[in-house]
């Protein structure tokens, strides 16, 4: 019989440390790992080539690091059971190692094709959970004390060295012409294991200490927020890492404004996980409103799928809305990848409240501009943000009160806008006094309907967040994005 052969599935995981699948790889008598670049995901809506530049430079680190230790790191492009097929035929794989993944529809349906060709192909498919996210669950009920528990366990061994198959030279990545697009407009931000723990130590070190107080401001929270979110969406630091360094730090800092900063931050690392459930749970909340009885409340939500305004959405993707706060946060969002949570909630708030758009198209291009695209965190961000959860307090955020709160002298707008306060500066494209008050109407009245009222305690139910053995939180609780913080917030 052949020799049992591994093979290490990298989905967004791109570390060594704190790594299940690699570490049992270390028990087979050969073992391999695969970076997949799918064509799936680079034709998917989601997908900017930032993302891919950043997966790349991780990957490139990845590599380097798993060569020092004997594990070949392949990078294939190609559909999954596709290269799988290939690989098993070449090197006899008998063992697939990965860790579960929530991701958008078309990774699930993937899972499930993998999982198909494992069954036939007698391959054992084994995966880990990395997160707080459970499958299969059935109740919210104790899920923070499952989370606390998975995050205070101990990390994974640390992987020594591995059995290659002999004779395999590493392999160059792909390029932007193998990949079929055009490199990244601007450079993302530096990636892989060793920048996202120099960022989390860096932040552990003092750069949190502001972070209760700035994180809300665009002025100051690039630098008072962890900036983490990236490498948690891509998997170069583990989030059980994060939760598990920030408590020792919190253990030994004799300074008070620290500790402060980071408790706070310590609070939000179980949302990230809260968000990303929703969607594991409840898989069509990418692209259906979660509360029904909204359904058709806004043109583009399957009611009437072709008839978002275009107009009014391409001048809030290109930050012309004659709105100066959300024109900045755009153009900031536009150049960076990156945007502080409340700046974040604004801009959705304006599309869906202001200027009147269901949520799924503007979410599909804010998902491209988010280096930190996490899908649950997204989507369900997007929905509570647009008032479409059925279960959340209606959050409409005033472009003026957000400027004279976090810019009041206009030093951001003026950084990002260089015609702010010039005649070239468009006009506002709505009214916001009458935008405002017809859709407060309609959602307001729509909420008091009995059908609404039941429908909400059974969303309620099924996706709230609990404190372990407490009941249900109240109604109106905030969540949050993540800037690495609350998902993609921190």
């Amino acid at each position: 019989m052949a020799a049992p052969t591994a093979l290490v599935w990298f989905k967004r995981d791109l570390r060594l440390r704190d790594h299940a699948p690699l570490a049992q790889a270390q028990q087979f008598e050969s073992a391999l790992g695969l970076v997949l670049i799918e064509p799936s995901w680079l034709n998917s809506p989601e997908c900017d080539p930032r993302h891919v530049a950043f997966l790349l430079e991780a990957v490139a680190a990845l590599q380097a690091d798993l060569a020092a230790r004997g594990l070949p790191l392949l990078v294939r492009v190609g559909e999954a059971v596709t290269v799988l097929q290939a690989l098993r035929d070449e090197f006899g794989i008998t063992h697939l190692l990965s860790h579960e993944e929530t991701g958008p529809g078309w990774s699930f349906a993937r899972d499930l094709a993998v999982a198909d060709w494992c069954r036939h192909q007698g391959v054992v498919w084994r995966e880990w959970t990395q997160t707080g996210v459970v499958r299969r669950l059935r109740s919210r009920s104790g899920w923070a004390g499952r989370w606390a528990q998975r995050m205070n366990a101990m990390e994974a061994p640390r992987v020594r060295g591995f059995k290659g198959p002999a004779g395999l030279a590493p392999e160059p990545l792909p390029d932007w012409a193998d990949l079929g697009l055009p490199a990244p407009a601007v450079a993302p931000p530096p990636a892989g294991e060793r920048v996202a723990w120099g960022t989390l130590q860096d932040f552990l070190a003092g750069r949190g200490r502001d972070y209760r107080r700035a994180l809300s401001s665009p002025l100051t929270a690039e630098t008072a927020c962890s900036r983490l979110s990236a490498h948690l969406a891509f998997g170069t630091i583990s989030m059980r890492c994060v939760h598990q360094a920030t408590a020792a730090t919190l253990l030994s800092t004799p300074d008070r404004d620290l500790a402060y900063g980071l408790r706070g931050f310590a609070s939000r690392l179980r949302w990230h996980c809260h968000f990303m459930q929703k969607l594991e749970d409840q898989p069509d909340l990418e692209w259906r409103n979660l509360a029904r009885s909204v359904d058709g409340l806004r043109p583009g939500d399957g009611v009437h799928p072709d008839a978002v305004n275009q107009a009014l959405l391409q001048a809030w993707c290109e930050g012309r809305t004659g709105y100066p706060m959300v024109d900045a946060c755009m153009r900031q969002l536009r150049a960076t990848g990156w945007l502080n949570f409340r700046m974040r909630a604004m801009l959705v708030s304006f599309a869906a409240y202001h200027l009147g758009l269901h949520w799924r198209e503007p979410g599909l291009f804010l998902a491209r501009q988010f280096l930190d695209f996490e899908p649950g965190i997204h989507w369900s961000q997007m929905q509570m943000q647009s008032g479409t959860t059925g279960i959340n307090t209606l959050r409409i955020y005033s472009p003026a009160k957000q400027a004279l709160d976090h810019d009041p002298q206009g030093q951001y707008r003026r950084q990002w806008m260089p015609e702010y306060g010039s005649a070239a500066y468009p006009e506002p494209i709505v009214d916001e006094r009458n935008a405002l008050a017809q859709i407060k109407l309609q959602l307001y009245g729509l909420r008091q309907q009995p059908e609404a009222r039941a429908e909400a305690a059974a969303i309620q139910q099924q996706h709230g967040s609990r404190k372990s053995g407490l009941p249900p939180t109240a109604r109106g609780r905030r969540g949050g994005w993540s800037d690495g913080s609350q998902g993609q917030l921190f």
